[in-house]
């Protein structure tokens, strides 16, 4: 028999031992596991993870999240977990009519659906993202436009939007179905020519969009009237301007348009001059430290002769004077006049011209109007 001792100490090994292997289970499954991510890095993932558990998660949140026009929201976290009273809710919301082509809304779903799919093989994935090819198909207004939302076509959702590219972001997604490419390979024939017919309605629209000034092409607003085609507003902030942002993502997309005709070109070459017109150099714009502000800096606008050339967000129409506003909505003419708020909270500068002008743009002519290319290709 066993002293009370020896059995002591046996119970405490075994003790020991099953604490071990318990310790080595969970850490071989915390290492296994997949990492948890935020929505705005799920289209950043090698091709193999789209087929992992955490990825179908995620897609079944995106599903979830989908309204019954087909569409989704924007400005939310579709990676994060959810509880079954949020489960619930979004069941309840899906009547809303908020579904939305703006801040990258919908068309990120559809890719992120789409990508989910082609390593799965699971058919819901599949049906969710032809159910908003069709809701993009129906949302495109007969002229070509889009509005930024759809059905809810209110006040400037209505308007034909080019803002932070939504238009822009639709016309990709449709061109590279339209063009068969793998990933998106799954969608019928039909609706790759409604994607076709789409994308070349939407290229009728952006050119006649494009502002004309003193018998000059020049660029685009953020957004157009949907009847008229003539620049609009959106918020109060969001004037009636020539676009030294949302211009470049439309010049792109036409620079992608094979076999381009002169309208095209001359779409392109107008615009590009305009940009190469409007930049502005010898400026900076830096943040600087305050700990009194709210942020604990301010933005402002400083001298720098060596700088990279910058451009405004917007421009006055006629004079390409960078225009500022606040959401007084009165217009001003340098970032240090609106208020604090706004002057910190909102783009008011870019440097994605420079790019465009620099390499796209010549490549771009290099590619269709050197050797007469242009002239022999469209047939004209």
């Amino acid at each position: 028999m066993l002293s009370g001792r020896n059995d002591k100490t046996m119970k405490s090994g075994w003790k020991l031992i099953v604490a071990t292997c318990l310790w080595c289970v969970a850490t071989a499954a915390a290492q296994t596991a997949p990492t948890a991510i935020a929505w705005k890095d799920c289209l950043n993932q090698k091709a193999d993870w789209y087929g992992v558990s955490e990825a179908l998660r995620i897609a079944d949140n995106v599903l979830l999240y989908q309204r019954n026009s087909n569409g989704w929201p924007k400005n939310i976290d579709m990676a994060a977990a959810l509880s079954e009273k949020e489960r619930a809710a979004l069941l309840s919301q899906k009547p809303e009519t908020d579904s939305t082509i703006d801040n990258d809304a919908t068309t990120a779903q559809m890719i992120y659906l789409a990508k989910v799919f082609n390593a799965s093989k699971q058919a819901r994935f599949k049906e969710a993202f032809i159910r908003a090819l069709d809701y993009l198909l129906k949302a495109q207004y007969e002229n070509g436009g889009w509005p930024q939302y759809y059905p809810k076509l209110e006040g400037y959702y209505r308007h034909i939007t080019f803002n932070d590219d939504a238009m822009i972001n639709v016309m990709t997604l449709l061109r590279e179905i339209a063009g068969k490419q793998s990933q998106y390979g799954f969608v019928d024939e039909a609706r790759r020519t409604k994607a076709d017919q789409a994308v070349r309605k939407g290229v009728e629209c952006i050119l006649k969009c494009q502002i004309m000034v003193s018998g000059k092409l020049t660029a685009w607003c953020a957004q157009h009237d949907e009847v008229t085609f003539a620049a609009a507003p959106a918020r109060a902030y969001e004037k009636i301007s020539l676009s030294g942002s949302e211009s470049v993502g439309i010049v792109r997309f036409l620079m992608g348009i094979e076999r381009p005709n002169p309208q095209v070109v001359t779409a392109i070459q107008s615009a590009s001059a305009w940009m190469e017109q409007v930049k502005l150099t010898g400026i900076k714009v830096v943040r600087k430290p305050d700990a009194s502000l709210p942020k604990g800096y301010d933005t402002v606008v400083v001298a720098e002769e060596t700088a990279a050339p910058l451009w405004a967000r917007f421009y006055e129409i006629g004079t390409n004077r960078p225009l500022f506003c606040g959401r007084d909505s009165i217009i001003k003419y340098s970032l240090a006049e609106i208020e604090y708020e706004r002057r910190n909270g909102y783009n008011w500068y870019t440097g994605a011209p420079a790019k465009l002008l620099s390499q796209d743009y010549s490549a771009w002519q290099k590619k269709w109007l050197g050797k007469e290319k242009l002239r022999t290709k469209s047939g004209n």
